[in-house]
């Protein structure tokens, strides 16, 4: 694997650029390498991993059953990238994304403090997925952050929430981080689980596949361990409370008809993962909204190929499967992108992909019941609470987005032009889903409906020191001139 610095190290063009290094990322750049195809491997951290296997070259916990075998699975995948003959760019953002006119895509890339555009004839975008929204009142206080924020700290520098900690919402991830703040010592005082008793009901059609996944003794197992903190489960609402210094001091919450306050110094949010979207839809990919996932999720084949051809989006970027099938499903959409530019015939692509594909739906299958088990209550999707800040970018009330589609704003980018939301730093991320869904339960239609941001890029921040930067050429000179 060849390193890359600087903006200058890069080629001009590329068969294959891959944004992102997580499991999907790196596994399509081993199989296109292995193709024969010159890759070029996009990642802002400074390391290979992505999220799920973040700082698994370097990480300071040493102990090893503190992150589990899950994790340290990712050492392999890991070896087999850093193996391979892609270039490699850390610390690189891809910040624009367009058809160039010719076969191919122009993509701008900020590395090493400037900015340049390449050339790629495939693209695959590895974007994975991020935290669902959780907007309850005080969730912005100095002392609450995400458990993925948690999970992060603890993995990519052994660094444990100090003081009384207090763990809520549901997922599978609410259990993974519990049991490894647990074993690195972690003062968790309680573990408050918003899950539905119903939601058993609505997952029951959806047992067999996951009987037929490897997902029950992984999920039987973290049961057990996060079970030793203190489980307070059927919690209905939620409240951070501040202290006189202004930060985090108490967690009220609510179980039947009885409100309780836990003194806490940190408190943890997470109610699932959903798909980074904001790529494909810079870019225009066509989406659908995936109600079992509750998100916009964009449409893909069987090859992870988009509505753009040439585009793929393998891993929990296309729809939220889990670390292994993204793996899997990186490998799918190499083959496929290798097939595309002739250098795999189709019925090699599909010979290589035959095992590939069937341990992917295997992986897949018990996906539907997970979503339907710890679907997240509307409760804590849809604040009721006027006062809830939903854009913490613009700082934008639950209050002031019905105030405004009560006087006839119907959808989130007429949305923008009054209140802002979603023109911050996060460009959506963190307010999206909230704000589709609140606009529609205030509209009384489907969030489908509604719809979601439209983005453009730059789709990730950058500097105008760096667009300075950008080599000048006739085009250019031509279009400011004009």
């Amino acid at each position: 694997m060849k390193r890359l610095a600087n903006v200058v190290e890069l080629a001009a063009s590329y068969d294959l650029a891959i944004i992102g290094a997580g499991p999907a990322g790196m596994s399509a750049a081993v199989t296109a390498a292995e193709a024969g195809l010159s890759v070029l491997v996009l990642d802002e951290n400074g390391a290979p991993g992505g999220q799920i296997y973040r700082g698994i070259t370097g990480t300071p916990v040493k102990r090893r059953e503190i992150l589990g075998a899950e994790f340290w699975r990712g050492e392999e995948i890991v070896a087999g990238f850093e193996r391979c003959e892609a270039s490699y760019a850390p610390h690189a953002t891809a910040w624009s994304l367009a058809p160039d006119g010719s076969k191919g895509f122009e993509i701008g890339v900020s590395l090493g403090g400037a900015v340049r555009h390449i050339h790629a004839s495939e693209v695959i975008a590895a974007t994975g997925a991020h935290e669902r929204p959780f907007p309850i009142p005080g969730w912005t206080l100095p002392g609450v952050m995400t458990a993925g924020a948690a999970q992060i700290a603890l993995k990519a520098n052994a660094l444990v929430p100090d003081g009384r900690v207090v763990i809520a919402g549901c997922g599978p991830l609410l259990f993974l981080v519990t049991a490894q703040l647990l074993a690195a010592g972690a003062n968790i005082v309680a573990v408050l689980d918003t899950a539905e008793p119903g939601n058993w009901r609505r997952a029951l059609p959806h047992l067999p596949g996951f009987l037929r996944s490897p997902y029950l003794m992984k999920g039987l197992r973290l049961l057990l361990k996060a079970r030793r903190a203190n489980f307070i489960s059927r919690v209905t609402a939620l409240r951070a409370e501040a202290g006189d210094d202004g930060c985090l001091a108490r967690v009220a919450h609510t179980r039947g008809s009885t409100e309780t306050t836990l003194a806490c110094d940190t408190l943890l949010l997470h109610q699932g993962v959903v798909p980074n979207i904001n790529l494909a839809n810079a870019v225009g990919c066509e989406q659908d909204w995936d109600d079992g996932q509750l998100s916009f999720v964009p449409r893909i084949d069987d090859w992870m190929q988009t509505s753009i051809p040439g585009l793929s989006i393998p891993g929990d970027g296309g729809g939220i499967r889990g670390a292994e099938a993204a793996a899997l499903g990186g490998t799918l959409a190499a083959l496929g992108a290798a097939a595309r530019l002739g250098r795999l015939s189709q019925d090699e692509r599909n010979q290589r992909a035959a095992p590939v594909r069937a341990e992917f739906e295997r992986l897949s299958a018990g996906r539907a019941f997970l979503d339907a088990l710890y679907r997240p209550p509307k409760a804590f999707r849809v604040p009721a609470e006027a006062e809830t800040i939903v854009c913490r970018c613009e700082e934008v009330t639950a209050g002031e987005i019905r105030e405004v589609v009560a006087g006839g704003v119907t959808g989130p980018n007429q949305l923008k032009v009054f209140l802002r939301c979603g023109m911050g730093p996060c460009q959506g991320r963190q307010c999206g889903l909230t704000v589709t869904e609140l606009m529609a339960d205030a509209r009384g239609v489907s969030a489908e409906a509604i719809g979601s941001y439209h983005l453009r890029p730059p789709f990730k921040p950058v500097t105008l020191g760096e667009l300075a930067s950008l080599p000048s050429n006739d085009a250019a000179v031509k279009a400011v001139v004009r």
